[in-house]
């Protein structure tokens, strides 16, 4: 039987009872939850920023390293002192410090078991871009081989760009502000604008996705106050600049398709949308070969150009970079400058990204 656990709280031997006590409460803000005895305290439970604090007064100072109490601020005082407290002050600019990274080209195979770990809520994830172009992008094969329901939580993610590509099973998940919760099938994608919350709430066996974001390192946060869906259903709620988008295989218009601009015979491609919801930021769209495809040699001057291969299998070939088979699963980055073309089958799909859209 679990444990019903109603408070957790973290114990602070004070030497410095008095003192400890005001510069919480009258300097940092904290809120008295109970205090004893009442002519001359001794015990306090003070809550603030997060965290609930037990105070015990001592009559010597504990041996070994105080407690460490990490205060996140926009402005960090510089003359309040915690006397029973290790105080670590953590500047946090509002800014998202987006590494500037450094280009290189990258084929990650699928055929390595040994690349897969184990990463949030249980899921299975293979690094497609390992170095993560010094910092800048991260893409993640991620994978649920077991179906039903995902031990996952409300949450939201501190990103500059995010978006979760289906490659095969299905997917339930519900969004902040966009209706009820809905399933992801096989070629369907999502643009999770900045902090939007959200949920991962079943899958199906051998679920599969392709999760491409900026910066590599991002910070998820759980939400434990919001309740999804939410009640009001915002479409078109712009999230710092970018607004949520929803992108269905199965409606999807099929159009000509130009490789990095130049001209390519032999392809088509569906648009997702996410280029016009971010403003042109990045651009993420599915291409396959109709009649035997061939692309001009090509080049471009952005920050990712990302292939993803969803089935068959293709042939890349650079002048610099040599020539290279591509095949379902394979993932391939093109660094700017390289001068380079493809050539794949009728049926074959895969999935480009590119930062910004060209």
């Amino acid at each position: 039987m679990t444990t019903q656990i109603m408070q957790a709280q973290i114990v602070v031997a004070c030497a410095q009872f008095d003192e400890t006590f005001a510069a919480l409460t009258d300097e940092l803000g904290f809120r008295v939850e109970t205090i004893f005895p009442a002519d001359a305290p001794t015990s306090a439970v003070i809550s603030g920023h997060g965290v609930t604090l037990r105070l015990e007064a001592v009559s010597t100072a504990p041996l070994g390293t105080p407690v460490a109490l990490r205060l996140i601020t926009h402005q960090p005082p510089l003359d309040i002192r915690v006397p029973d407290l290790s105080i670590e002050w953590v500047h946090r600019d509002s800014t998202l410090i987006i590494p500037e990274g450094k280009q290189e080209f990258i084929i990650s195979r699928n055929d390595d078991n040994e690349a897969w770990t184990v990463g949030r809520a249980g899921m299975q994830y293979r690094d497609l871009i390992p170095g993560r172009f010094g910092g800048r992008f991260i893409a993640s094969h991620i994978r649920i081989q077991e179906g039903g329901p995902v031990p996952d939580y409300v949450h939201f993610h501190r990103v500059r760009f995010q978006m979760i590509f289906c490659k095969s099973g299905w997917v339930r998940v519900v969004y902040e502000g966009q209706g009820e919760s809905f399933v992801m099938q096989a070629g369907d994608c999502v643009l999770q604008p900045p902090q939007i919350r959200h949920r991962v709430l079943e899958s199906s066996a051998g679920l599969e996705v392709i999760e491409l974001g900026c910066p590599a390192v991002h910070e998820t946060h759980a939400d434990y106050q919001m309740v999804l869906p939410t009640q009001l259903h915002e479409p078109t709620r712009s999230f710092d600049g970018q607004r949520f988008v929803r992108h269905s295989a199965a409606d999807a218009v099929w159009q000509p398709w130009k490789w990095l601009g130049s001209d390519a015979t032999g392809f088509e491609v569906r648009d997702t949308g996410i280029n016009t919801a971010t403003a042109g930021l990045a651009s993420a769209r599915v291409v396959r070969g109709t009649a035997g495809g061939i692309t001009l040699p090509a080049s471009h001057n952005g920050k990712l150009v990302f292939v993803f291969v969803l089935n068959g299998a293709m042939q890349l070939q650079g002048e610099v970079l040599g020539q290279h088979e591509l095949h379902e699963g394979d993932g391939a980055t093109i660094p700017a400058g390289h001068i380079v073309s493809l050539r794949m089958p009728i049926q074959v799909e895969f999935l480009e990204v590119q930062l910004p859209a060209m």
